[in-house]
């Protein structure tokens, strides 16, 4: 590339950066160390399930011991098996259902994390996987076992609309919302897709980034930590629901 003459602009006459570049300079690119932990703990338990004889494309799964002692049912959270609510969102059906999670959940993290911090990130991330586990109760018919992070991941693009609306940012020129919106069509387009853990886990994220990143700017004087206190209060709320629902 040629350097541009001495003289020929000056950085006073350059035009602004686009809606697009704005977009992208919100989120920085500093190394998501927990998104890698998160990819890292579902790759490992699905290696756990093959080793265990789960096959590669997931049908047998519901039968496998894994799956029977960490996947979510309604009847293991009814008899106080909590932990189902939390470990079924780092179980999938298969190697494609895992793929595509680990593929979004790598681009979303690699946006979000570095633009609001570990600790907060790690929170919605969360609040979003036990919301998500409360939406597939609800909605979960008995016997079925319920796995997978796409809970946790449509909460985190809901909550990456949030941080760009709250720094005055257009999200559509990130294309979150188109991408949110096609993978609606595939929810309730495609079978043996949880609607419940996918809306669930929306809602639960845009309500954690909602009250981390537009309540301080509505009620001054909240403590620094209140937000994300608050935040992390939502999912114990998607706790209590699962638990009453089931």
């Amino acid at each position: 590339m040629t350097p541009t003459p001495v003289g020929m602009r000056c950085p006073e006459c350059a035009p602004g950066p686009s809606r697009a570049q704005r977009a992208a300079a919100t989120f920085s690119t500093d190394t998501p160390v927990v998104t890698y932990a998160l990819i890292a703990i579902c790759v490992a338990l699905e290696f756990g399930v093959i080793s265990s004889g789960g096959d590669l494309q997931g049908a047998n799964r519901a039968e496998s011991p894994v799956f029977q002692d960490f996947g979510l049912t309604t009847g293991g959270v009814a008899d106080g098996e909590l932990w189902r609510l939390v470990t079924s969102g780092f179980l999938h059906y298969g190697l494609t259902h895992l793929l595509f999670n680990m593929l979004s959940l790598y681009f979303l993290g690699s946006m979000l994390e570095p633009a609001i911090g570990r600790a907060r990130y790690l929170v919605i991330y969360f609040v979003s996987m036990l919301a998500g586990s409360f939406g597939g109760v609800l909605l979960q018919s008995p016997g079925d076992v319920g796995a997978g992070a796409s809970g946790a991941v449509f909460g985190l693009m809901a909550a990456a609309i949030v941080v760009l609306r709250s720094r005055g940012i257009d999200p559509m020129a990130s294309g979150l919302p188109f991408w949110l919106g096609l993978n609606l069509i595939f929810t309730f387009s495609i079978a043996n897709i949880s609607i419940g853990a996918h809306l669930g886990g929306l809602a639960g994220g845009a309500l954690a980034a909602l009250v981390m990143f537009e309540l301080p700017r509505r009620v001054r004087g909240l403590p620094r930590q209140a937000p994300t206190l608050l935040a992390a209060a939502v999912g114990l709320l998607a706790v209590a629901g699962s638990v009453a629902a089931a």
